[in-house]
């Protein structure tokens, strides 16, 4: 077995495609193999800024041979089609073979040097590579046929053993020879064979993995840091980008101007990665220091400190420029920007940013005089439960700041929301500063700071500069009631506006991240336990942002709404409601919640508080994982079962069997039932009512337990309850066993079977009171 190096030498590839080109070249490498039938035991891909390479190990010398079958026509065809056969095959006919009346040509291929397959293999490789960008150079450039690569392709060293493939391309022949660090030793450099590439290189000068380079400059930066009595921050990103822009990796660790630091970490910090690609230092407070560190490419004989003072003057230059755009931008109050943002189109059908600013102002406002926002918590009800009960999963507390001793709760929701309202009036202002035009990752984050040094409210600054949180998963949600009812205030008015104009979220097409506002509002809703109905609310909303809709000679934007929103909810058509349930289900599949339980809840109808839905759930997930609630579901999936075969489905009238404390859920029963089996009544006295037959006691049994469970259950849910909903649920196990054990549904007697029929009917009903268990898969 043999080893094969191939090195695709050029000028700078840029870091960012680094690692996919190493993906790229493997694959494309594998598949020209298998259509030769080989395969390497092992492939190893290198990139640095100057070379594409990649070691093939345990190649054989030679492909196997081949016999290759292709089947013809009907021994019996007529002449023609054995001909045109004949001539594609370009064989006689004594040469096919025959078998079942049937025609074949098998053709022997003799082995081919494992040479001769990669010879082949290379152009094909570079012609067909998936650049994101590329690049044609030289006099061939003004054709399409010429040789297209990331930058100017320079050289191919492609060895197999110690003997070179040849092949040529575009002019570039293959061969041994490459060359070292552009600055330490640019001469050429001959390769022996694959095993001493690596080390070759490196006495030049060049670590040619990237895994290596990254290890130098973490470990090197860290110290450098350390020596200096700093922290380095860590930038897994920027650690990655250096590797993929330097060859010899050096840190080198600079000072800047400590005045400087007046302009706020985070532009300080994005200003040095962004421009320079440098890392950043804190204090041993934990503060931003005035130091920076740099990946130089050259080991310099002066230990780097003319490339340090180089790179600083550049990085003086960028901070200049940074806190002109900060001073500057702060002698403009936000409310003066504000004014300005009528002049950026939001959408075409939506008017402008000062029109979103304008809804989301007022529907901030609504959430906290609705009491949806508060700064009172709003734990789910229940007795016995504690705080951030575990079974239920769901922190019940929210945790923002308790009501103030100095005004009542009336004065202290008008305060919260004048803050709320004003904080959104001025929370889009920063988009038209100096600032977030040249660095747009820093909107919100330097409202907050223009709104702090202005004097705006503490929370009001607060709110502006968290607003558009959470951005991602890892994301954190903001707590503090002004910041919430801005932050939901405007990912509800996006969500909305652009479902009342058809903009929706499509298959992988999401272009106005709806899909990521809905969930940000999820998180918002369940880390703060905001209670309301989101059907109800959504549909109140509308008005607000109607109201809020300047009249510009559009359709009426209430209508609008109306058709394309509501009715859309009102028939679970792709309506918003609907929308909730599938981001849901996305964002609590890694948390570990079935995605069916929660389609369970979600089709009882009129659960749309989502805080109490999820509780919900994780009750139900951790009752169907023990032992009564599988066997539960199997008693009421055998009962359903028999139900739908006879036709029983759901209504409103009450069912013969069924006693008090009923809840929804109720069904239709035959009206061949003379009466109900004898029912408590609530004051303990039982109604003398009788069957027209005498029950068995199983089933006996199965209504006195429906007597007890119906209205246990329905008393916790009211109290949100569900773990003694589902207590009360369990009680009902055994019962149901020991009915199909014994009973006969389907009697001849017609009274007794529509009885029977009209007791599981209330079994289902009992378990709908909980949830849909039809949707629950198991």
């Amino acid at each position: 077995m043999t080893d094969f190096l191939l090195e695709l030498r050029s000028e700078e590839i840029p870091a960012r495609m680094q690692d996919r080109a190493r993906e790229d070249l493997a694959k494309l490498f594998a598949a020209e193999l298998a259509k030769a039938g080989l395969a390497a035991s092992d492939l190893v891909t290198y990139a640095t800024p100057r070379r594409l390479a990649l070691i093939a190990r345990g190649l054989p010398a030679e492909t196997a041979a081949v016999s290759e079958e292709t089947k013809g026509p009907k021994a019996s065809a007529p002449p023609q089609a054995l001909e045109g056969f004949l001539r594609k095959t370009g064989l006689t006919r004594d040469q096919l073979v025959e078998r079942d009346g049937v025609l074949f040509a098998v053709i022997d291929k003799p082995g081919r040097a494992t040479a001769d397959v990669l010879a082949e293999a290379i152009p094909a490789i570079i012609r067909a590579f998936p650049w994101p960008k590329a690049m044609r150079w030289g006099a061939q450039s003004t054709t399409m046929e010429s040789l297209r690569w990331v930058r100017p392709l320079q050289g191919i060293v492609a060895l197999f053993g110690d003997e070179i493939v040849p092949c040529e391309i575009a002019g570039i022949v293959s061969g041994a020879a490459t060359v070292g660090h552009r600055f330490h030793h640019p001469g050429i450099i001959t390769i022996g064979n694959a095993d001493d590439y690596v080390e070759k290189l490196r006495a030049c000068h060049v670590i040619v993995d990237q895994a290596e380079r990254r290890q130098i400059i973490a470990l090197g930066a860290t110290m450098a840091a350390r020596k200096a009595g700093l922290e380095l921050v860590q930038d897994e990103g920027l650690l990655t980008e250096n590797a993929g822009l330097t060859e010899f990796p050096v840190p080198l660790l600079g000072r800047f101007d400590a005045a400087f630091l007046d302009v706020p970490p985070e532009v300080i910090q994005l200003t040095a990665r962004v421009n320079q690609k440098y890392f950043v230092c804190r204090d041993a407070a934990g503060a931003l220091a005035n130091a920076f560190v740099c990946t130089a490419n050259i080991d310099a004989s002066d230990g780097g400190a003319k490339i340090v003072e180089g790179n600083r003057k550049v990085l003086a230059a960028r901070l200049s420029d940074a806190k002109f755009f900060y001073d500057t931008d702060l002698k403009v109050p936000l409310e003066e920007q504000a004014k300005k943002l009528d002049r950026i189109v939001f959408h075409e059908k939506l008017g402008t940013v000062a029109d979103k600013v304008d809804r989301v102002a007022k529907l901030a406002r609504w959430l906290v005089e609705e009491g949806i926002v508060s700064s009172a918590p709003s734990p789910l009800r229940g007795e016995g439960r504690g705080e951030g009960d575990a079974s239920t999963g769901v922190p019940l507390d929210n945790p923002v700041q308790p009501l103030s001793p100095t005004l009542s709760p009336e004065g202290e929701r008008e305060k919260l929301a004048n803050q709320a309202e004003r904080a959104a009036r001025l929370c889009k202002a920063d988009l038209v500063t100096g600032m977030v035009g040249e660095f747009p990752e820093l909107q919100g984050l330097m409202g907050g700071y223009y709104a702090a040094a202005q004097g705006e409210d503490p929370q009001v600054a607060a709110a502006i500069r968290d607003h558009y949180k959470p951005v991602g998963q890892g994301d954190a949600v903001p707590t503090d009631p002004v910041t919430v009812a801005v932050s939901l205030a405007d990912k509800l008015d996006t969500l909305m506006c652009f479902f009342a104009i058809g903009e929706k979220s499509t298959g992988s097409k999401d272009p106005f991240a709806l899909r990521r506002a809905s969930l940000a509002i999820i998180r918002l809703v369940l880390d703060n336990q905001l209670r309301f109905s989101l059907d109800d609310t959504l549909e109140t909303m509308t008005d607000v942002i109607a109201s809020g809709q300047r009249d510009d000679g559009r359709q009426d934007f209430r209508a609008e709404l109306d058709r394309l929103l509501l009715n859309e909810i009102a028939t679970g058509d792709a309506g918003l409601v609907w929308f909730f349930a599938d981001r849901l289900k996305v964002q609590q599949r890694e948390a570990g919640v079935r995605h069916d339980l929660i389609d369970a809840v979600f089709a009882l109808g009129g659960e749309d508080d989502l805080v109490r839905l999820l509780a919900r759930v994780h009750a139900l997930q951790a009752f169907i994982g023990t032992e009564d609630g599988t066997n539960l579901l199997a008693g009421y999936k055998r009962a359903a079962n028999i139900l739908k075969k006879e036709g029983f489905g759901a209504s409103s009238s009450p069912s013969p069997l069924r006693g008090e404390g009923r809840g929804e859920g109720q069904s239709q029963t035959p009206s061949s039932v003379s009466a109900p089996l004898p029912s408590p009544l609530p004051g303990g006295e039982r109604e003398q009512k009788t069957l027209s037959y005498t029950p068995e006691p199983a089933e006996a049994a199965l209504a006195t337990a429906l007597d007890s469970a119906e209205p246990a259950a329905a008393a916790a849910i009211e109290a949100e309850d569900f773990e003694r909903a589902m207590a009360a649920l369990a009680s009902l196990r055994a019962p149901i066993d020991q009915f199909f054990e014994t009973v006969i549904v389907n009697d001849p007697d017609a009274a007794k079977r529509a009885a029977r029929l009209a007791l599981l009917d209330r079994v289902r009903a009992a378990v709908h009171s909980v949830a849909d268990f039809s949707k629950i898969e198991g």
